[in-house]
């Protein structure tokens, strides 16, 4: 088969290191099965064609696209840069695509830069998601359960839904959980590739970011393993099974 096109998005090496065998393992995907691009520290290959690949999934990471420029440091401006270069393409081709936390808010800034801290973000914990109609109808949810639990913990969200995306999954905390614009492009605010054990080390890499107080450190990573986030998992499955070519 042709490889998945993995970016990713985070500048802390164990981060990156952690997602990507996060990613790999709950979407099934071997080594031979992707090529993998930390854009912190490696371009994009050079005239990149997607038709050489089955699809591009997306990672989370702590910058923000609604940050102002003079906010970002010189490696996060690099990295928005070269994953919003790849969005024209994607969307106008309708390339299969699967966008996680960070992912959400490049292709809603792409679309209608409209993502902002203005509400909906959500402190690091888990989010109450409900499938909407058209979630119960869309191929990468079939099977769900009407509700599930699913890590989170961001800053900014969409502040509404861009022209062109069906709604999918919805939360109290934040509406826009899961979305899809045309056929094959989606996006997730929660985090499908993430378990306690994931989010964790997550915690404790980024617990100065200012995501939440350092001293809530562990009563935040007990919470994860107390909670049961079993479902998001076989979103990430789903997108690998039905484009895998």
């Amino acid at each position: 088969m042709k490889p998945f096109l993995i970016l990713q998005l985070r500048p802390e090496a164990e981060a990156a290191d952690n997602e990507f065998a996060a990613i790999c393992a709950k979407g099934g995907l071997g080594p031979e099965d992707v090529c993998r691009v930390r854009l912190d520290c490696e371009d994009l290959p050079d005239a990149l064609n997607l038709s050489d690949y089955s699809g591009v999934i997306v990672g989370g990471g702590p910058g923000c696209v609604s940050d102002a420029p003079e906010e970002k440091t010189a490696i996060e401006a690099k990295i928005e840069r070269d994953v919003l270069s790849l969005m024209p393409a994607i969307t106008e081709c309708d390339f299969p695509f699967m966008g996680c936390c960070y992912g959400i808010g490049v292709l809603g800034h792409h679309l209608a830069q409209n993502v902002s801290k203005e509400r909906y973000g959500e402190p690091v914990g888990t989010a109450d998601c409900r499938l909407t109609e058209a979630g119960r109808a869309d191929p990468l949810c079939h099977g769900l359960p009407e509700r599930f639990e699913a890590f989170v913990g961001h800053k900014e969200a969409l502040q509404s839904l861009p022209e062109g995306c069906v709604h999918l999954v919805e939360a109290p905390s934040c509406p826009f959980q899961m979305i899809r614009y045309g056929q094959n492009v989606y996006a997730t605010q929660f985090h499908p590739e993430a378990d306690a054990a994931e989010f964790e080390a997550r915690i404790n890499i980024y617990k100065h970011k200012g995501y939440f107080a350092p001293e809530e450190a562990e009563s935040l990573i007990a919470m994860c393993h107390a909670a049961s986030v079993t479902v998001p998992e076989h979103i990430l499955r789903a997108f690998v099974e039905r484009y895998r070519t």
